[in-house]
């Protein structure tokens, strides 16, 4: 198992890389910051989560062998006090001469290991102290220094040449250092960060240091959340009316001072100041750009299969799967008993020493004790190969207690660890008496080719019933090199051989025994793959036979048969598997395919319905623009139209402000933009009509009707849209 911490620095370099590879240029400012925080978030999680075996790319061989997963029980010896009769003796004994004996010396790498951890926790001790520190700093500033609140902002008053910042709700400034327009400006992109409340996912990346400090990927991943917070500020900064792109980019440089603020505060001015010059000027992504962004999820789905711990390796046990096929149980070599007859069987149930719950119960046949004390006291026994549990107490009416005691059979175990099962302990010998573990039984697994079996995968098979049947059945079905843990969890999930031949009668003659169980464990048998095949006959949904993997896809996502005639009626056959699978995933079905028919859409691709699906584009949509005048909307049309927000109501108030029917691309180009209805009736009220071109230019200089209205009542009247235009240009 990779130690948590190397497993989280690991997730925060891929996901890092991802980012930088695929995101860091879109102008996705908003889905970036929640891919960087989600990633930061899944990298500190993910790690903590047990997948199942069939979806495991570790090979389970090589990982510990698993271990039933029964409770581990502590052994005591049994301590006899001395009785009243017994007298100390006082013996002679020789003197013996002592030396001391030199403590073993602790092996190199467990030394290494031990001082690295050491180093580790004295490197977050460290880290979280600075971190601390910054947070003090900020609070003693906060409430000493002179505060002008301004709304819900507090604008902190420093006196010293450090850079303006933000944190909570505080900005900390040095008011005399700036003109009046750099100052707002300041202010300005300093509310966005509290707006958004930026933050917090500054000290999220500050805790993430903490506790990654010695990862060189973390430092870089906490620098691009820092970049991209910055992005998302000087985005929405100009798209304030008020600010010209050329002056806020001027005062930036301006503002640039070497001193930093502290680590945890949002920064008007950073290192990174030509990565933001040139991202403001960067072109617009693309919506379709956007595929990007669905690799993320496989590619957390791939790590955490290829990375995490198996939650079963081989098979895992539970107290219940144990209980049931008389487990070992979880008892003492001594303790009470408490019993009940029922016919030829004896329910008995076992406990600790002084303790009033019962720790062990089992079933047991009447005719494996020795005679049974019934109306009074007596003694019996119940003999097994691995020892000798001796009862006394009585049985009154069908029902009996008393005291048991554990006495092993000492040849039984050597036996055992001749056949290389070592490392037997107390519980385990108990495990081996209940289970009644026979000689012959470890000899049979020797012979069928399992020497070196581990006492754990003993016990397992012996409480499954993996018997020498079973095992025959398995390797002659097609699986001769089988594993004593490949063997465990076939009898735990009940695969059997008429199972794996029914498989085979189906169409899927070699199946890898991992496939085999996660058919299995997903209800995947022949009827299933029959029925499956049956609907996918000639026309058929899939292009091929589907493979074992399409087919646990198919039942992970109920494919079933009624989905697939429900396609085939719509006219969608000879698909990829793959593309079948993704339909299903995302909700294309034969309603939905059908309702884009009964609004003009005919022969829509299989891919155009899982990319309009996974943006949300129903036939409802797409029939309201076309009320609206847009006949046939294309599917890049449609996507670009939900992306950007763009309804008929937008586009029908073009019409109702005089500008009749805008085309779709000129309409993403005016929302993109945030050219809105009301903003060309605002032109139109003061004399105005401008073209859409004109308004484009006028929205990019920053040009209102509000603007030129100032401007007239300052002296400067001009009919001329274009004088405006210059005017605005020239300061």
């Amino acid at each position: 198992m990779i130690p948590y911490v190397l497993h989280v620095a690991l997730l925060l370099a891929v996901c890092l890389l991802f980012y930088k590879l695929l995101l860091q240029k879109e102008t996705y400012y908003s889905l970036n910051r929640a891919v960087l925080i989600g990633c930061l978030a899944m990298a500190f999680l993910l790690p903590l989560v047990k997948v199942p075996q069939q979806w495991a790319l570790r090979d389970s061989t090589q990982l510990p062998a698993a271990k039933p997963s029964t409770p581990v029980v502590a052994v005591q010896l049994p301590q006899f006090a001395p009785t009243t009769s017994e007298k100390p003796q006082t013996q002679n004994l020789p003197a013996v001469k002592t030396e001391p004996v030199a403590e073993p010396q602790m092996p190199l790498m467990q030394r290494i290991t031990k001082w690295a951890v050491y180093l580790y926790w004295f490197g977050v001790a460290a880290f979280g102290a600075n971190l601390l520190l910054q947070l003090c700093v900020l609070a003693y500033q906060s409430y000493r220094k002179p505060v002008i609140q301004d709304g819900a902002f507090r604008i902190v008053e420093l006196d010293d040449d450090k850079a303006p910042c933000s944190f909570g709700n505080s900005i900390y400034i040095n008011p005399a250092k700036y003109e009046p327009e750099t100052f707002n400006q300041i202010l300005l992109h300093e509310k966005v960060h509290i707006k958004q409340r930026h933050s917090v996912d500054l000290l999220l990346a500050e805790l993430m240091l903490t506790f990654q400090w010695f990862n060189p990927f973390a430092w870089l991943y906490r620098k691009e959340v820092e970049s991209n917070l910055e992005y998302l500020a000087d985005n929405e900064v100009l798209h304030d009316a008020t600010v010209e792109r050329s002056d806020y980019q001027m005062n930036l440089l301006k503002v640039s001072v070497p001193n930093l603020s502290l680590r945890i505060t949002t920064n008007y001015n950073q290192s990174l100041l030509k990565k933001r010059i040139v991202m403001m000027n960067a072109k617009k992504s693309n919506i379709h750009t956007a595929w990007k962004y669905l690799f993320l999820l496989p590619m957390m789905a791939f790590l955490v299969c290829a990375l995490n711990e198996p939650a079963i390796s081989g098979i895992k046990l539970d107290v219940n799967t144990m209980a049931a096929r008389d487990t070992r149980p979880v008892t003492r070599e001594e303790g009470s008993w408490k019993a009940t007859i029922v016919g030829n069987k004896l329910e008995l149930k076992l406990y600790e020493v002084d303790d009033k719950n019962n720790m062990s119960n089992s079933n047991f046949l009447v005719s494996e004790f020795t005679a049974l004390p019934i109306g009074q006291e007596g003694a019996f026994k119940l003999v097994r190969e691995a020892g000798v549990m001796q009862f006394t107490g009585r049985f009154d009416g069908g029902k009996g207690a008393g005291k048991y005691k554990f006495t092993r059979d000492a040849a039984y175990f050597t036996f055992l660890k001749g056949e290389g099962i070592s490392g037997v302990n107390q519980d385990d010998e108990m495990a081996f008496f209940f289970l009644n573990i026979k000689k012959n039984y470890v000899t049979m697994l020797k012979n069928n080719g399992y020497k070196t079996s581990s006492k754990d995968d003993v016990i397992a098979c012996s409480a499954l019933g993996v018997d020498e049947s079973y095992i025959r059945s398995m390797k002659q079905n097609g699986y001769p090199n089988i594993t004593l843990q490949q063997l465990i969890t076939g009898r735990a999930m009940g695969i059997t051989g008429p199972f794996i031949a029914d498989i085979r009668k189906a169409g899927y003659p070699k199946v890898d025994w991992d496939k085999l169980v996660s058919f299995k464990a997903q209800g995947i048998d022949g009827k299933y793959i029959s029925k499956f095949k049956t609907a996918n006959k000639k026309p058929g949904v899939v292009k091929a036979d589907a493979s074992s993997d399409d087919m646990i896809a198919f039942k992970a996502l109920n494919v079933d048969d009624a989905y697939i005639n429900a396609l085939k009626k719509e006219g969608y056959t000879n698909l990829q598997a793959a593309t079948l699978t993704s339909m299903k995933a995302v909700g294309v079905d034969g309603a939905y395919i059908h309702g884009f028919k009964a609004v003009g859409y005919n022969n829509i691709s299989a891919d155009n319905l899982i990319s309009l699906r996974s943006l949300g584009i129903t036939p409802e949509f797409m029939a309201s623009f076309k009320a609206a005048g847009y006949k046939q909307l294309s599917v890049d049309q449609a996507s670009s139209l939900k992306a950007l927000g763009i309804t008929p109501e937008y586009l029908n108030g073009f019409k109702d402000a005089g500008y009749g029917n805008i085309s779709v691309d000129n309409a993403s180009g005016l929302k993109a933009l945030g050219i809105t209805p009301e903003y060309l009736k605002g032109f139109k009220a003061i004399g105005f009509k401008v073209s859409l071109d004109d308004a484009t230019a006028l929205k990019a200089m920053g040009i209102t009707p509000e603007y030129i209205t100032q401007m007239k009542e300052k002296g400067f009247k001009s009919d001329d849209i274009n004088k405006y235009i210059s005017l605005k240009a020239a300061f």
